[in-house]
């Protein structure tokens, strides 16, 4: 009589280190084009905000990420995760309702935008068999936001936000946004400028919304693929962060 072998399959660590290293690089594309369809560079973007607003962004970042934080974990006993084609779709729709007034709506539409970036997050990290309630899993959705977007540049060789936690405390949290802040405003600068642009301005809020949607949660993908790996896999993640991070560094291979 013959024996199943019921051992769980031994997973192959490489070629998920290549899956994710793949999805890296690719989560920046679609910013690109973005990028086209507005106009201009990101810095001339930034350049065209006035002074008060790019003075205050910092600061006003911090806040939007600080209640979004609050707003987006309170919502999970009352809004189910979304599919992702959703979450683009009603992240591209609250774009284009910002953009439509140009900067003043485009200001009060930012920290919404960022609530439901999180929940985004804190969907993927419970796709991945995390808690979302678990301190440690809110302090991974916030560290993502340090991936910075697609409109900054980021090429993808920058994987410091997978770096470990620091303690877990109320002031840790603080400081992880603070942290994050500065990178972040330089993003979310780039898409208030982007929908302040006359006439283009709902254009540019969908499609700057819908880049965002689809490269964080790519971003999400990639943090807790990483963390969920070194659990299942029993591999230090400082072992297996090295092993993305000498991917990433590869130039690709020309055809």
């Amino acid at each position: 009589m013959r024996i199943e072998n019921h051992l769980p399959k031994k997973l192959d660590v490489e070629a998920e280190l290549d899956a994710l290293a793949k999805r890296y690089k690719a989560a920046g594309g679609l910013g690109i084009s973005v990028l086209n369809l507005v106009g201009g560079s990101a810095d001339s973007l930034m350049k065209s905000l006035p002074k008060g607003v790019q003075a205050n962004l910092d600061k006003a970042t911090v806040a939007a990420l600080t209640q979004a934080m609050k707003a987006a974990h309170s919502s999970r006993a009352m809004v189910p995760d979304q599919k992702s084609w959703l979450n683009q779709t009603v992240s591209a729709a609250m774009g284009a309702a910002g953009g439509a007034g140009g900067l003043p709506t485009a200001l009060a539409e930012l920290p919404v935008t960022t609530t439901l970036l999180l929940r985004v997050i804190q969907g993927v990290a419970v796709e991945h068999g995390f808690d979302a309630n678990a301190e440690n899993v809110q302090f991974d959705c916030v560290q993502v936001f340090a991936a910075a977007g697609p409109l900054s540049g980021d090429d993808g060789a920058d994987i410091a936000f997978l770096a470990a936690r620091v303690a877990l405390t109320g002031k840790a949290m603080q400081s992880l946004i603070a942290k994050v802040a500065p990178r972040l405003a330089v993003v979310l600068g780039q898409k208030l400028a982007a929908q302040s642009v006359p006439v283009l301005g709902a254009v540019a809020g969908a499609a700057t919304n819908y880049a965002y949607t689809s490269y964080y949660e790519d971003m999400a993908h990639v943090h807790f693929g990483l963390r969920k790996l070194a659990i299942d896999a029993d591999v230090p993640h400082a072992e297996l962060l090295e092993g993305l991070r000498r991917r990433m560094s590869k130039a690709p291979v020309k055809t």
